[in-house]
């Protein structure tokens, strides 16, 4: 146990110091036409591998052993395919999530995204279909201890769950205590990926500033954290081009990183897939995919005024 406890802690030291050095970075490479410059650094196997521009900002990062495609960003994406179809409104009730489950099969969604108490259920109506199911742990504030998010996790994988979104202690990020962060995430990990799951980690990119987003970003990659999530919905803001760009920008091309929060229609939706979401957070998933059926040659869609709250 201590080994890990160490490993943990080296390898937040190695992030922490890139992080450090893309903000303060005073002077550059002048060597490098591109003003591009890359440092490398390495512990028990795992390599950190992170580039910046002229400027010190992080235009690229991540670890030699992931090796996942889940990030690609595919050129021509079927929508439906990347939704997570979501209702994790604390009203929802047992009939709710059972039309959200016959509109997954029905278009086809990525998964299903509901609160731990339906995850039985959701594995239930979609036995046989290639609908995932995903739950949220932590949820929706991040602020549980490790130990309680892992079972919290352990319970829903035994219930059914194949997708696991958790938020990261978003206070302890901002306090700086990135070992409890980095304890945070790989807890979940590890029991997320012993399962076969695959684990999300919500930053809540509403409540960071730019270099809290990156370091979030780094210490989710280095967990082995498959995607980066952009939010929850339930702190005052949801996805935003920027941010995605810049998710992207800090986990490389190999992550997937989903959009979640204010994806309400198929606009919104292609306008994050081109940022480099290569997953949508939606509750309003039947709309964005008529709206992609009723888009014209342009692939512009037909407008709707009436707009659904996004989780």
């Amino acid at each position: 146990m201590e080994t890990k406890t160490q490993k943990v802690k080296h390898l937040v030291e190695v992030i922490a110091r890139e992080v450090l050095i893309a903000y303060n970075e005073k002077e550059y490479r002048t060597n490098q036409p591109a003003g591009e410059f890359c440092t490398s650094e390495c512990a028990e196997g795992i390599c950190v591998d992170t580039c910046f521009n002229r400027v010190g900002e992080v235009v690229s990062a991540g670890a030699s052993r992931l090796t996942s495609q889940l990030g690609s960003i595919p050129e021509d994406p079927d929508i439906a395919g990347m939704i997570d179809h979501t209702l994790l409104k604390p009203d929802a009730t047992a009939d709710q999530v059972a039309q959200l489950c016959y509109e997954a099969r029905k278009y086809k969604f990525a998964s299903v995204c509901v609160n731990p108490t339906h995850v039985k259920l959701c594995a239930e109506l979609l036995q046989g279909t290639q609908v995932k199911v995903c739950t949220v742990i932590g949820f929706p504030l991040g602020a549980s201890a490790p130990e309680v998010k892992a079972f919290e996790a352990q319970t829903a994988l035994k219930d059914g769950a194949t997708e696991i979104d958790m938020v990261l202690n978003i206070g302890a990020l901002k306090a700086g205590d990135l070992t409890l962060v980095a304890r945070d995430i790989h807890e979940v990990v590890k029991v997320g990926h012993a399962a076969g799951a695959i684990v999300k980690v919500i930053i809540e990119t509403a409540l960071l500033n730019e270099e809290e987003k990156v370091t979030a970003c780094l210490l989710s990659k280095e967990a082995g954290a498959d995607f980066v999530k952009t939010s929850t919905g339930f702190s005052g803001g949801g996805a935003t081009v920027d941010d995605v760009n810049l998710m992207r920008r800090v986990v490389g091309p190999d992550m997937g990183i989903k959009a979640s929060g204010g994806v309400r229609d198929f606009e919104d939706a292609q306008i994050m897939v081109k940022a480099g979401a290569t997953r949508l957070g939606a509750s309003a998933g039947v709309k964005i995919v008529q709206g992609a059926l009723a888009s014209n040659g342009n692939g512009k869609p037909t407008k709707e005024s009436n707009k659904e709250t996004a989780y």
